[in-house]
């Protein structure tokens, strides 16, 4: 919601808006002239032509009953959207992992190209310190939220699709309905539009195959042999990434090196969120080599293995995985960053509904990590529900997890155990990142034994 505030401040509109409690994405808002309320009440809404909410935002919501009586229009995000990104080309990326990074990459990949793209992304942008911008350029990238069915109000000219893996049980009870989003999400394209997908996938498979089915242009990117782009000979480098070499497979089989690529950003998965932006980065027509190096200057976003502090010999790294394979992904990064240093896992549960539909795949998710906290589960848009993630540590089959209900409690652990050479991961989408914080200043400040 701040990325959407922000594209519409730098339009030359008229922003104010309500939140719980304050946050770093609020100042550059109010700093760009946005009225910035605390708390959701019903006079919040005077003067407004239009009010946008949020899938958190329920019915019950006192400026969202204010607005309906006084007849200003109430809009979801995905029937606002839709017209925010109009007259532009649209290029959506959409996933259940990686497409905050994946969109990052494109954004920053314009942008260097001095294409002046208008961007929204879950996350702010190292490179561009912003998450979102309104250009003067064709291209409109967006991170394609499928939660609440978001990205249906999009009609994008270029879509991306990472992966799909079942999640938002919320929204999803099966795998199949949140399959089936996604599919209906390619149907979208706009005519002569081109859908771009993860062969090592099997969800982006069905995608790309339905596609083609139906008369959609596709292309396909991975590690597997038979993508259009393959990205192959894998090595760590200097940086903290991964170096490779990019082949482009003809339509004879044929096989040509077209880029090679050096990360900066740590972990095997932005192999595979670079190829998708550099495949991106080849329909749009930019030039290969420009498109490498911008991308081999993209260093990350805010809460994706973003590094809070390395004082006193510790590394606190804060992260956003909140699913099993994030949260697994992100450990063999560290891995691979760290090698031989003990990693330290803090993860906040983020709402029941997944917590118990993925519980079983949550409790194996851990192993590779040395020591594993667990707080309670942040319940986000949910009710409290009579769970406890201390039943969840119980089923942990690792010798070092442990269940600390509160957040200042995980604080004081910390402080008491870290040791030198340690890296301290915090894992959460909701709150959790208060822990990253408040290490990093007490090793900072120099209180440390």
């Amino acid at each position: 919601m701040s990325a959407i505030a922000q594209v519409l401040l730098e339009k030359g509109y008229t922003v104010s808006g309500s939140d719980r409690a304050r946050s770093m994405l609020l100042e550059p808002l109010e700093r760009g002239g946005a009225r910035i309320f605390i708390g959701h009440r019903a006079e919040n809404v005077d003067g407004a032509d239009v009010v946008v909410r949020s899938s958190a935002i329920p019915d019950s919501n006192p400026e969202v009953q204010e607005a309906l009586s006084r007849g200003i229009p109430v809009l979801k995000r995905s029937e606002f959207l839709g017209e925010l990104t109009s007259g532009k080309t649209g290029i959506a990326i959409a996933g259940t992992h990686g497409k905050t990074t994946t969109t990052g990459m494109l954004a920053w990949m314009l942008t260097d190209l001095g294409e002046d793209p208008s961007f929204i992304v879950g996350g702010i942008l190292k490179n561009l310190h912003a998450n979102a911008h309104a250009g003067a350029g064709r291209a409109f990238v967006i991170e394609a939220d499928e939660y609440d069915r978001m990205f249906l109000g999009l009609k994008p000219d270029l879509i991306v699709v990472t992966n799909i893996e079942h999640d938002h049980p919320d929204c999803f009870p099966t795998g199949e309905e949140y399959e089936q989003v996604f599919i209906e999400f390619s149907r979208q394209l706009q005519p002569g539009g081109t859908v771009i997908g993860c062969l090592d996938d099997d969800g982006a498979c069905e995608v790309l195959h339905l596609c083609q089915v139906e008369g959609r242009k596709t292309l396909s990117y991975g590690l597997e042999n038979g993508a259009d782009f393959q990205a192959v000979h894998l090595e760590r480098n200097s940086a903290g990434g991964f170096s490779y070499t990019i082949l482009h497979r003809s339509p004879t089989g044929a096989k040509e090196k077209v880029a090679e690529l050096a990360l900066r950003v740590p972990g095997e998965h932005n192999v595979l969120n670079s190829l998708a932006a550099w495949t991106a980065g080849y329909q749009l027509g930019l030039p290969n080599e420009k498109v490498s190096q911008a991308l081999n200057r993209y260093s990350g976003a805010g809460r994706r293995f973003e590094i809070r502090s390395e004082a006193r010999g510790i590394t606190v790294i804060d992260d956003y995985a909140h699913h099993p394979t994030e949260i697994r992904a992100t450990l063999a990064a560290a891995h691979s960053t760290y090698p031989g240093r003990r990693i330290w896992a803090v993860w906040q549960p983020h709402t029941y509904s997944r917590t118990l539909a993925l519980e079983k795949d949550f409790a194996t998710a851990f192993r590779s990590a040395s020591q594993v906290i667990v707080t309670e589960v942040f319940a986000a848009r949910e009710p409290t529900r009579a769970f406890s993630s201390a039943e969840l540590v119980e089923q942990m089959d690792h010798p070092n997890a442990t269940f600390i209900r509160d957040i200042p409690q995980v604080v004081e652990y910390l402080k008491n155990n870290l040791l030198r050479g340690d890296v301290l991961l915090v894992l959460s989408a909701g709150d959790a990142d208060q822990i990253s914080t408040e290490i990093a200043r007490w090793m900072e400040g120099g209180d440390h034994a």
